[in-house]
């Protein structure tokens, strides 16, 4: 049985996994050379919306957010997680 203190002690632990402070970008296209299309998440790559910017307006957005990029190997489990969301699990046939 869970007392109090064991769920403001877990509560604790999981707010530490959950950085709002880390905001990550993900420049996913470019059109007609003016437009930045990108994926932005704040605290876990994996929770993204997709926006799109101006060139100028996109420097000044990652500016004022201090983001991060994605690394390749955040960006291939974000595509990962992506899947798994869309076709369920590998190897399960409906």
């Amino acid at each position: 049985m869970s007392t109090i203190s064991n769920l403001e002690s877990e509560d604790k632990n999981n707010s530490n996994k959950f950085d709002v402070n880390k905001r990550y970008v993900r420049i996913t296209g470019i059109r007609h050379n003016k437009i930045i299309e990108f994926d932005f998440a704040i605290g876990e790559p994996e929770i993204y919306v997709e926006l799109a910017l101006p060139f100028e307006a996109y420097q000044d957005f990652c500016a004022n957010n201090n983001i991060i990029n994605m690394t390749s190997e955040e960006a291939a489990q974000v595509d990962f997680d992506k899947l798994k969301w869309r076709y369920g699990k590998p190897g399960i046939k409906k």
